[in-house]
């Protein structure tokens, strides 16, 4: 492995049918996520169908292979020479000293948020760097602390995760239980049991949760009146959303608010920029 820091990113595209020549390794330690479709990843040991949102952490030399199963698209990133801090990083994802690939997943959102910054990443490594070293370092970071934030260890849980992205697109509404647990297929004892599991919170709990974090950012990030935040966060009544603002966070949302003006955080003026939200965000 090289001493100096190598970081190198693509997205690939196959049709169905592709496949590799054959086995191959390499020095450097592979993330790859399926940004869509279905693919095969194999290794001698071992086979593995692999969906969208499905994560490939392999480890350096390492002989193994991909194939497409319907029409695919993989976003790969190798690292080597990486320094002790990032190491630490990536050896939570990717087995360094040896041993088997992991796999992991992402959730729909989580994934699409994953894309959004990983295409940014290789638009700037495309770009002339008066601080490349420094870029590539601080950018693969960011990466792999999204991943580490926000990657399933649980397969399984992945029928869960498809009713937490219908939470967070979705809190205006009141969310059913049972509604939620036919969304993953399940029982709604079955569904809860998963959620919790999965989460450390049961669904009503993550939505508030959800709800709270989303009224921080918009509080935060954009010049909104309190009447909108309101009902962009499912509550009619001004009077009920400040009452339940402030159990949460200890003050009332207009508080909550000055009290960033006040240490210099300025809200954003509510322009066409306000509502768009940063990649990894709730």
């Amino acid at each position: 492995m090289t001493s100096a820091f190598y970081s190198n990113s693509h997205i690939g595209t196959y049709e169905e049918g592709w496949h590799d020549k054959g086995f191959h390794r390499h020095p450097t330690a592979e993330i790859t996520i399926v940004l869509e479709g279905r693919g095969l990843f194999e290794w001698p040991e071992r086979k593995h169908i692999v969906e969208t949102g499905h994560i490939i952490a392999v480890p350096p030399e390492l002989s193994h292979r991909y194939a497409s199963v319907s029409r695919v698209r993989f976003g790969v990133l190798h690292l080597a020479g990486y320094e002790l801090e990032m190491k630490e990083l990536l050896d939570r994802l990717v087995p360094l000293n040896g041993g088997v690939p992991r796999l992991f997943a992402l959730s729909r959102l989580d994934k699409e948020r994953f894309e959004r910054l990983f295409r940014e990443w290789l638009r700037v490594q495309a770009s002339f760097q008066t601080y490349k070293h420094l870029n590539m370092k601080i950018w693969t970071e960011m990466l792999l602390l999204f991943l580490l934030e926000h990657l399933q260890t649980n397969l399984q849980a992945m029928t869960v995760t498809k009713a937490a992205d219908y939470i967070r697109e979705h809190l205006r509404e009141n969310v059913l239980m049972a509604d939620l647990a036919e969304l993953a297929g399940m029982t709604v004892a079955g569904f809860r049991r998963l959620f919790e599991m999965t989460y450390d919170l049961s669904p009503k709990q993550y939505q508030q949760q959800c709800r709270f974090q989303e009224a921080k950012w918009l509080l935060s990030a954009t010049g909104k009146d309190m009447q909108e935040i309101a009902e962009q966060i499912g509550f009619s009544r001004l009077h009920s959303f400040s009452q339940w603002f402030k159990e949460m966070a200890g003050m009332s949302p207009t508080a909550w608010r000055r009290s960033l003006q006040l240490r210099g955080a300025e809200p954003a003026q509510n322009n066409e920029f306000a509502g768009a939200k940063p990649p990894g965000s709730v």
